[in-house]
């Protein structure tokens, strides 16, 4: 059985929770009491426990918004008339925006399946991996690396970034190992 639309307030309310939530998860993790997500929202405790039973919940949901984000947006610029540029500009994105996002770091780490973001991971991976083939179908990108691959450089990308924020160095020197000889 379907759940009920929610009322365009209650959406409302659910989006500014998930924003707050995703803020304070992405510098605290899972200590961040859900009150202070609350008060971040601009929302009752109340309205926090209805849309979501539990902090673990409102993570896994976190989570899962954010792991869609970047499928969706991958998925869009799979036709682009430059798969070489648009492949690393898109690479470097992910790895800026996850670097600061501890619950994404972890999320995209995990090397088993969790069951609550199995398919926005999949719908990421078979996009990243899209445009991956089609920069290396351009010459762009060297054609021993897969998605597989591409997913530890992430993660190895992810740990660079976490332990030299201020650095594109190390990132660059990886981005510079992809490119085709």
């Amino acid at each position: 059985m379907e759940k009920p639309a929610l009322r365009a307030d209650a959406r409302r309310n659910r989006a500014r929770v998930l924003a707050a939530a995703e803020a304070a998860f992405a510098v605290d993790g899972l200590a961040v009491p859900l009150d202070d997500i609350a008060r971040l929202a601009g929302v009752g405790a109340g309205t926090v426990y209805r849309h979501f039973p539990s902090k673990e919940a409102l993570f896994q949901a976190v989570v899962v918004e954010r792991l869609e984000q970047y499928g969706v947006e991958a998925q869009e610029l799979i036709d682009s008339d430059a798969p070489g540029e648009v492949f690393y500009d898109y690479f470097t994105r992910v790895i800026e925006q996850a670097s600061r996002n501890r619950a994404i770091c972890e999320a995209l780490g995990e090397t088993s399946g969790s069951a609550y973001k199995a398919e926005a991971a999949e719908r990421f991976r078979v996009n990243l991996t899209a445009l991956l083939e089609r920069a290396q179908a351009a010459g762009a990108v060297r054609t021993d690396i897969d998605g597989e691959d591409l997913r530890a450089l992430i993660v190895g990308a992810l740990a660079v970034e976490r332990f030299t924020p201020d650095s594109r160095h190390l990132v660059r020197v990886l981005l510079d190992g992809l490119r085709k000889v």
